[in-house]
């Protein structure tokens, strides 16, 4: 059974430095896993997701948006700060998920604003979200200000070393949580 990474990109903007730090992200956990990640961009997404106010109401590409996410091994959710919080496009997507798909799924959370000083919204915000969800967050966070680009790329290499430390807690959870399903496998087959 593949592995599903998933990115989810709460910027509805482009160009995004959000979107930027996703693609960072993706690319040091598949480069540990050996498995490609897909990345779910709100700038083009929200639309859809928001023509759907109840999950009874989801079709089309927002059916198929929330579906990715709800089947998901491991997501990597990234976010601009906005009014000191997440932003209202992916706060949408998390009211029409079914939380029962999140029990233990891990969650690596980013997040990008113009200063520090918003350093702690994976903290108080993110995280408080998918504790909700009874997802597993990952224990390290990633959060980029807008002096760690230099056109739309991370070039602040202690920025880049969380993200590598990030990437190994993200395989080092989806082996445990491989060496815990492979028993299963093996008694139903």
């Amino acid at each position: 059974m593949a592995v599903k990474l998933l990115g989810l990109s709460g910027s509805v903007a482009h160009p995004s430095r959000t979107t930027a730090l996703l693609r960072a992200i993706l690319e040091a956990v598949s480069a540990r896993i050996g498995i490609s990640g897909t990345l779910i961009e709100l700038a083009d997404d929200a639309p859809h997701i928001f023509s759907a106010l109840t999950r009874r109401q989801l079709s089309g590409r927002a059916a198929q948006v929330v579906q990715a996410v709800e089947a998901a091994d491991l997501l990597v959710v990234g976010t601009p700060v906005y009014r000191a919080s997440y932003t209202g496009a992916l706060k949408h997507v998390f009211d029409l998920v079914n939380h029962e798909a999140f029990a233990g799924k891990p969650v690596l959370l980013a997040a990008t604003g113009g200063t520090p000083l918003h350093g702690l919204v994976t903290e108080h915000q993110l995280r408080p979200l998918f504790g909700f969800l009874n997802a597993l967050t990952l224990p390290t966070t990633i959060y980029a200000t807008e002096d760690d680009f230099a056109d739309y790329r991370l070039v602040n290499p202690k920025i880049i070393d969380r993200i590598a430390r990030a990437a190994g807690e993200a395989a080092a959870q989806l082996s445990l949580r491989d060496a815990s399903v492979a028993p299963l496998r093996a008694a139903a087959g």
